[in-house]
């Protein structure tokens, strides 16, 4: 107990430095504002941003980087509710009961309560990284190189297979992003490999570049001509409409709770994320309600639950981020590289080497989360504004600071190179329905899943039954196994489901 409150006392002294404090804010004030705007998301804005953390201290960096990730999760409900386009994709099941209330008048309590809820959420998804990372970092130190790979292949399947869109997809995806990873010096010989006679590509690719051309350019090439700018009226929500009912407060507390604890849960486990836990939020709240006809028309437990789901999500997916080396998420995996650009190896040495960093991210939350009731509850009128600008006015800026930020990392033009390549391949990715996100997972997993398979081979003399005669590494080869059994089980259970409907349908239809 003594060592949690000087680990916590170390994290205050962090933290609450002015320097933390003014990152901090801007993390959370530039989240907010990218959140807001439907289109861009925290993926594409952490990896445009990335570049202005270069020259700050470790930890700055990564409180900044972090108050934009959970920041633009507070602001993607706004677009939401008001537009029914949601800002970041996990907050697309806010719109089913979000937008309704807007139609009713209601839009000013779903905005409130929609910052409530995720305040609750991310207050008590800090608590519960802050009680488990230590203890799953110290039983981390017992894991070897073959139970570290076994991890990373488990990260990697779930990551591909129980994200939304096809598993077969998903891990053609994950195969294509550990090829990539080979690019560059091989990690033993220090011999270039697959770099063509490209002597910038001695670091392998770009991870700023790579991230931003696979998620930033088809984003913006996608939103280019479909957003052109909405009226919303923001005279109409003033601070008395926000104020909930006692029958607003009666039904979301209970939907606050559960949906921090699914989103807790879900954040924490790799290749999940707030996606899976604000739906499974949802879906729980629509069966466990005694008015299930009330969901889908305004439902304010709906919005409270996913919200609070999510932003817990958010949270305690920076458990096996900082604790394990494996993302969360696939904004995790950016983390990941930032980590790695400032020097620090991720992993279950971060909390022992590095405790200013982690305790003071981890307080960081604290101070993030009560800045953003500041900026959501009476700003919220400043946010709405802000949806009426004009999409095409937006996206030229959107790709100039894209370019400035690419080429900034390495002053290189090769850079900008890979950029484009990558903007193409995401547009053909997004047109054939291929997720790039297990990809960039591949990608960043890669060098670290090739160093420990071949240091437990080396030590094992070449012998891959190690990785299945391990208990721990057995343990997650067999976890992996079942996840890919449980995925191409229910793809041919919903093959065949699809397959008997249509059947019936046919049989339905009158003769000619």
């Amino acid at each position: 107990m003594s060592d949690f409150v000087s680990n916590l006392s170390l994290g205050f002294s962090v933290a609450f430095s002015w320097e933390a404090m003014a990152y901090c804010f801007l993390g959370v004030s530039l989240g907010t504002f990218i959140g807001v705007l439907p289109g861009i998301g925290s993926l594409a804005a952490i990896a445009m941003l990335l570049p202005l953390t270069f020259g700050m201290e470790p930890t700055h960096a990564l409180i900044m980087l972090a108050g934009i990730y959970y920041g633009s999760n507070y602001g993607g409900s706004t677009a939401s509710i008001l537009l029914n386009l949601p800002g970041t994709p996990s907050s697309a099941v806010t719109c089913i009961e979000g937008y309704p209330m807007s139609q009713q008048g209601r839009a000013g309590v779903a905005l409130f309560m929609t910052a409530i809820a995720s305040f609750f959420g991310s207050i008590c998804g800090m608590l519960i990284m802050a009680i488990f990372s230590p203890p799953i970092a110290a039983l981390a130190f017992s894991f070897s190189a073959p139970d570290f790979f076994s991890l990373m292949v488990l990260g990697m399947i779930a990551a591909s297979t129980l994200a939304s869109g096809s598993p077969i997809k998903g891990l053609a995806m994950i195969g294509l992003g550990l090829i990539m990873g080979m690019v560059g010096r091989d990690l033993y010989s220090g011999l270039l490999r697959f770099s063509y006679g490209v002597d910038e590509l001695y670091e392998g690719l770009p991870l700023v570049a790579v991230a931003l051309g696979i998620f930033g350019l088809p984003e913006v090439i996608k939103n280019a001509g479909q957003i052109t700018g909405r009226t919303v009226k923001a005279k109409d929500i003033s601070f008395r409409s926000m104020l909930p009912t006692r029958d607003d407060w009666r039904r979301s507390w209970g939907a606050m709770g559960r949906g921090t604890a699914l989103g807790s849960f879900f954040g924490a486990l790799p290749g999940t994320g707030g996606l899976l836990a604000s739906f499974m939020s949802y879906a729980t709240e629509r069966r466990l309600s005694k008015e299930p006809w009330r969901f889908g028309k305004g439902a304010i437990e709906g919005i409270a639950g996913p919200e609070a789901a999510n932003n817990a999500a958010v949270q305690t997916a920076f458990i096996p981020t900082l604790t394990l080396g494996i993302p969360g998420d696939i904004v995790m995996a950016i983390m990941l590289g930032a980590l790695t650009i400032h020097g620090i190896q991720p992993g279950v040495s971060v909390i022992n080497s590095h405790p200013d960093l982690f305790w003071g991210l981890l307080v960081s939350f604290l101070f993030g989360n009560m800045m953003l009731l500041v900026l959501n509850i009476p700003l919220i009128g400043l946010w709405v504004r802000m949806l009426s600008i004009p999409y095409w006015v937006l996206y030229p800026f959107i790709i100039a600071f894209i370019c400035i930020g690419v080429y900034s990392v390495n002053s290189s033009v090769v850079d900008l190179y890979v950029l484009i390549f990558f903007g193409v391949l995401g547009v053909v990715m997004t047109t054939l329905k291929f997720e790039p996100a297990p990809l960039v997972l591949g990608l960043i997993l890669g060098p670290m899943l090739e160093e420990n398979m071949r240091r437990a081979l080396t030590l094992s003399r070449g012998d891959y039954t190690v990785f299945f005669t391990r208990p721990i590494s057995g343990m997650f080869m067999a976890m992996a196994a079942l996840v890919l059994i449980w995925t191409v089980y229910g793809a041919i259970k919903a093959r065949s489901v699809r397959r008997d409907h249509l059947r019936e349908m046919a049989r339905n239809l009158p003769d000619d």
